[in-house]
């Protein structure tokens, strides 16, 4: 994963990705929760389903890069099999993409799990 990104923002860019992941995941499980209700068929509500699975994902920061393009895919597959307003799930593929290309920030299980770690060495 550190392979994807030079480095994981900290700071004020770190925040906005943290802000940004936060406000896709909240519109993502929203959407998911509200066609589970409303939906008759399985392959309805399949994407939004997947749709809501990456947005906890991405909430946490857990593997980004793939649940970005993952997420991008999926709402793609709803504007073009779906009727109705298109421009939600469009701008949602955008930022999945986005998230896929930058990154989760400091602020992610990903900067713990696969950021640079430092070793400290005594004096012998």
């Amino acid at each position: 994963m550190q392979r994807l990104f030079s480095t994981f923002a900290d700071g004020w860019p770190g925040l906005g990705l943290l802000l940004l992941r936060a406000l896709v995941a909240v519109i993502l499980v929203s959407s998911g929760i509200a066609h589970l209700g409303n939906a008759s068929h399985f392959s309805v509500i399949l994407p939004h389903l997947i749709g809501a699975v990456t947005g906890l994902l991405l909430l946490v920061g857990l593997w980004t890069p793939v649940v970005g393009a993952l997420l991008a895919i999926v709402e793609l597959w709803i504007v073009f099999s779906h009727v109705g307003d298109p421009w939600t799930p469009s701008i949602l593929a955008v930022l999945g993409a986005t998230l896929a290309m930058i990154g989760p920030g400091a602020w992610s299980v990903d900067a713990r799990l696969f950021g640079r770690k430092y070793i400290e060495t005594s004096d012998c």
